[in-house]
């Protein structure tokens, strides 16, 4: 058997999450799908996955093949499309990756204008709130929410988002004012892991002053954006999110923003690309269809 259709075979079956969906998307039994993954782990000696008759699970051995299979995969496609020279059309499966809020509220929809503007392109939007390595896991572009270090990653900027206090209308009409930091504690918050359970800290305009922490009483503790926000929308308390992550809900006055000049760090926003990946038709279509869309969506963020 061919190794490099056992590793596409092998790919297919832990996306799909079954040897029977995998082998109908790719038009082959289940039988055709486990005699690939058999070969490909008597080849390598090892178990790659655990299979029982509804669930596959990667053995620790086959999370790393997988990530390989798929680094081997992409620079195969990439080599193929390179050959077909730069007035190649946009084709395949473009693998993207972004935080699960900002792949829902913003990124998502500019995903399913592409795919109706490159009907030959298919795309695995994976939304995850951790970081990822692109190279590693066969991602072709990331749209990444923070500070980035140094690295060969190609990094296109398109825009920036800044954090904020918030709660709904109804729950300040019934509680005391908050015109400082320190009114905070006075009031029940809704507490996320990202932004601190006991304390906030707010970053103040470079050269002013030190950032302020601030002790916070939370009545709720949370590890999802939705749930603290439907809370907050609920009169439950306050919360502290980032500007997109609630958008809509000051624009609809559902949400209020509370103490908007307490801090003013800002987190940039970039789509990233693996080096060299933005010379494949489907990467270079798709960053130059989204970052002009995402640039405008970020900006009517911030006028909110």
């Amino acid at each position: 058997m061919d190794q490099i259709h056992a590793m596409r075979v092998f790919v297919k079956a832990v996306d799909e999450g079954s040897l029977s969906e995998a082998g109908r998307k790719l038009g082959r039994s289940p039988a055709a799908v486990s005699r690939a993954v058999a070969f490909l782990e008597a080849h390598v000696g090892v178990q790659l996955l655990h299979r029982t008759t509804r669930t596959l699970k990667l053995s620790e051995a086959g999370e790393r093949y997988a990530a390989a299979c798929r680094r081997v995969l992409a620079d195969l496609e990439e080599a193929d499309l390179m050959a077909a020279g730069e007035g190649a059309a946009p084709r395949g499966t473009l693998t993207i990756t972004s935080p699960v809020v900002a792949g829902a509220r913003v990124l998502r929809p500019i995903v399913d204008a592409f795919l109706d503007a490159h009907p030959s392109v298919t795309v695995r939007l994976q939304m995850l709130d951790r970081q990822v390595n692109l190279v590693e896991e066969g991602v072709d572009v990331a749209m990444r929410i923070a500070h980035l270090p140094d690295s060969s990653l190609t990094a296109i900027r398109v825009g920036e988002v800044r954090r904020l206090v918030c709660a709904s209308p109804a729950y300040l009409a019934s509680r005391p004012p908050i015109t400082r930091l320190t009114d905070l504690s006075k009031h029940a918050c809704i507490a996320m892991t990202v932004f601190g359970q006991d304390a906030w800290t707010f970053h103040p305009e470079a050269d002013r002053t030190s950032p302020q922490s601030i002790r916070i009483t939370p009545r709720l503790e949370v590890n999802t954006v939705e749930a603290a926000v439907a809370s907050a929308l609920e009169g439950r308390g306050v919360t502290r999110v980032f500007s997109y992550q609630v958008a809509d809900e000051l624009r609809q006055g559902r949400l209020v923003e509370v103490l908007p000049a307490a801090d003013a760090s800002r987190s940039p926003v970039h789509l990233l690309t693996p080096e060299g990946r933005l010379s494949v038709p489907k990467v270079r279509a798709f960053v130059d269809f989204a970052a002009p869309r995402l640039k405008a969506e970020f900006a009517r963020i911030a006028r909110v």
